[in-house]
């Protein structure tokens, strides 16, 4: 029987860039709140003014990303409840914010800025007697080529999580032995990904229902499973497929319960990888996918895609048959159990975490938080197990299948 644990490794990405200057011989504990009523974002000019109250003085840390241009700060650790985007930013010098748990122990708040501005002052106030702090930045315009030179997300060994270790080269598995399935669940701490009413986002939906599945999956006995993130925190896509490789994964499934208006979208769908997307609705999940690790502050800047999208066209031409095989066979068992499925269940997209070269891999719309029915399913413990029971029985055909066809090109 397998077991069903975290694929974790190191995930910081941030860098140091200015340091808050703490009190001396202070020490800071538990876990800071925002203190809304005196948190705001202000123009000044061309430039901008950000204030955040905060219940006691945490360490903390700024840097800036370009393409979009962003202000990063990260804080060791902060509770945001109560903070409203909207009443937080007033003005047109920051166009948005986005907020949220980053890393285990780790918080981050992410202000995409109008154009290139540059940190001039940043101080953080500590009362001697309540611990309350205050932090101010001052942020002043830049020239485009001056922001870029000094924005980036360097290392820092005092803040940054060492970097994760290569693991030894996984053994070829005996055919009769369960197979692995790295089980995705969209999202994670800032990244929220789609909301509905009643404070109901997907992240934490998909959580639960990638722990639920993983359960009745090990349980079957076929099946060994590991998951990206065991917790409220966030995984950049890149990292998503990173630690599938480096736990020799046989198969992907990332899982998502996302929103749409085009069509009234509703019902599971599964979508497998494609340079041009099916249709019009899966094109934008696909852009609004990848624009999460933008909004979370990732930094993008290092990425070689040419040389990577040559890898991947070689390795993709035995792989991808495999993977709307497994699509196919998941639509497959879902029928079977009843549904609701969507009318147009099979589709594809080109979203980055299905872009593994050598490992099949799908991604599944479990249904649509926008969908009143959909969101009443996924809020309902039975209709989870059966749905993750059809999941099962879609991935022991596929598995019945792919080694018959496997077989047949071995003689």
């Amino acid at each position: 029987m397998g077991k069903l644990h975290a694929a974790m490794a190191a995930l910081w990405l941030g860098g140091l860039s200015l340091m808050g200057s703490l009190a001396s011989g202070q020490e800071f504990s538990g876990l800071a709140r925002i203190t809304s009523e005196i948190s705001q974002v202000r123009d000044t000019g061309r430039g901008a003014a950000i204030q955040l109250g905060l219940s006691q003085g945490v360490p903390y840390r700024l840097f800036t990303l370009d393409e979009p241009a962003r202000l990063v700060l990260d804080f060791q650790e902060v509770d945001w409840t109560g903070l409203n985007a909207d009443e937080f930013l007033t003005g047109e010098a920051i166009t948005s914010v986005q907020f949220g748990t980053y890393v285990p122990g780790w918080s981050r708040m992410v202000l995409e800025l109008s154009g290139p501005m540059a940190v001039g002052a940043a101080e953080l106030d500590v009362d001697p007697v309540t611990a309350a702090a205050v932090l101010t930045l001052a942020l002043a315009p830049s020239t485009p080529e001056d922001f870029a030179r000094g924005a980036g997300a360097p290392q820092d060994e005092r803040w940054d999580l060492p970097a994760p270790q290569a693991l030894d080269v996984v053994p070829p598995r005996d055919e009769n032995a369960p197979l692995l399935v790295v089980l995705d669940p969209g999202h994670g701490g800032i990244d929220p990904g789609a909301k509905a009413e009643g404070g109901v986002v997907e992240k934490d939906l998909m959580l639960q229902f990638a722990l639920e599945l993983g359960e009745i999956l090990v349980r079957s006995g076929q099946f060994d499973v590991q998951v990206t993130r065991d917790g409220d925190y966030f995984v950049s896509l890149e990292r998503r497929t990173a630690l599938a490789h480096q736990a020799g994964a046989d198969l992907f499934i990332s899982l998502h319960a996302d929103s749409l208006t085009q069509g009234h979208a509703h019902g599971s769908t599964v979508y497998i990888l494609s340079e041009e997307a099916s249709d019009a609705a899966s094109a934008s999940l696909a852009e609004r996918h990848d624009r999460a690790d933008l909004l979370s502050g990732t930094d993008l800047s290092h990425t070689d895609d040419l040389v990577a999208g040559v890898m991947l066209d070689l390795a993709r031409q035995e792989t991808q048959p495999r993977s709307v095989a497994l699509a196919q066979a998941l639509v497959a068992g879902l029928k079977q159990q009843g549904g609701p499925v969507n009318r147009k269940p099979l589709r594809s997209a080109g979203f980055s975490v299905l872009k593994s070269a050598d490992i099949p891999s799908v991604l599944v719309e479990i249904g649509f938080l926008s969908s009143a029915r959909d969101l009443a399913n996924l809020q309902n413990p039975e209709w989870r197990r059966q749905t993750a029971t059809a999941m099962l029985k879609g991935l022991i055909d596929w598995r019945i299948e792919d080694e018959a066809r496997r077989a047949l090109v071995r003689q």
